[in-house]
């Protein structure tokens, strides 16, 4: 991955599901009496989304996703980033798309026009608070849902260092044909593609097709034991790690408290992980990635790539909230 060294105008870009984050507190109870399994999140669609909204006092409503976190993330340390998704020409669009602007990240994307909306809203995820402060999610992507290859960027993807694709976009087809096209714009650049599997579930419905993406368009890839372990459907970490070395340039495992461990073409480098009070792990992936990939960027050594995604990931579980709130560059000791 020597062009990761390549001057760029980007240091990451990344694509995935652009969501607003709708943080809101209910009483004791309200969860189990509108259906909703305490502490679980669940998709729901538009009507459903509309009727738990207007239930609803937020307490703060703020940009979020899985590739969108590690983008602010990753701007905090410092990176220079871009970022694509798509949002509705509605209330909450215009506010995902001011708040990903004023972390400093540059978001090209216009609204769908109406005809490929369909009706379909900005995405949004509802995190209901009981006072036990257990967090309870209904998630609707709405507008996600459209993203496809006439919402790539050829230049900006041309010119970053690394692609960043978040696994959770996977769903339609015309997702996973706008994945494999930023692939190919990456690399046709000479530029460095990174993969996150997002979520065991998303590995379980897609198996096939993330393994066909990662051996013929993929440089890096991210996942913690779990998704690892299905992908490669094995219940040895040990051997999943191996095919997973054999198949990208460089592959990055999380897992949890054990820390975490990496392999850059076949050689192995443990890394542990930070010390942490832990609140809410909410994000904890997101930052951890974002913390790689900007080690990435400035050519660090995969062991200081590392430390420096382990503090960043501390960092976020020390809080509720998937998005940094201290300074990541001060508490991962990096110059300037």
């Amino acid at each position: 991955m020597q062009s990761i060294g390549r001057t760029a105008r980007f240091d990451l870009l990344g694509i995935g599901n652009a969501i607003i984050d709708v943080l809101a507190p209910v009483p004791a109870g309200f969860p189990e009496a509108q259906g909703m399994v305490p502490g679980s999140m669940t998709l729901i669609d538009a009507a459903r989304a509309d009727a738990i909204y207007g239930m609803l006092s937020p307490e703060a409503q703020r940009g979020g996703g899985s590739v969108a976190n590690s983008c602010v993330a990753a701007a905090s340390l410092g990176a220079t980033v871009a970022y694509l998704g798509t949002v509705a020409d509605d209330a909450l669009g215009r506010a995902f798309a001011d708040d990903i602007r004023a972390a400093g990240i540059h978001f090209p994307c216009a609204p769908l026009a109406a005809d490929r909306a369909e009706g379909r809203g900005t995405a949004r995820c509802m995190i209901l608070v009981t006072p036990d402060g257990q967090r309870t999610m209904n998630t609707y992507l709405g507008a996600c849902t459209a993203f496809g290859t006439p919402d790539l960027d050829a230049a900006a993807i041309g010119d970053a260092r690394i692609s960043y694709l978040e696994g959770y976009l996977f769903d339609p087809p015309a997702a996973q044909d706008a994945f494999r096209e930023a692939g190919r714009l990456a690399h046709a650049a000479g530029r460095a593609v990174a993969l996150s599997l997002s979520d065991p579930f998303c590995v379980d419905r897609h198996r096939a097709a993330f393994l066909a993406l990662a051996q013929g368009h993929v440089d890096i890839l991210f996942a913690n034991q779990d998704e690892i372990l299905s992908l490669y459907e094995t219940d040895d970490f040990e051997e999943a790690a191996a095919r997973a070395a054999r198949t990208v340039e460089l592959a990055v495992l999380t897992r949890g408290p054990e820390g975490s461990v990496a392999f850059l073409r076949g050689e192995r480098t443990e890394i542990a992980a930070a010390s942490a009070t832990v609140v809410d792990t909410t994000g904890a992936g997101d930052a951890y990635a974002a913390g790689f990939l900007f080690g990435l960027g400035r050519g660090l050594p995969v062991a200081e790539c590392g430390r420096i995604a382990s503090v960043a990931a501390a960092e976020v579980i020390g809080h509720f909230g998937a998005r940094p709130e201290a300074d990541l560059r001060a508490l991962a000791d990096l110059p300037g």
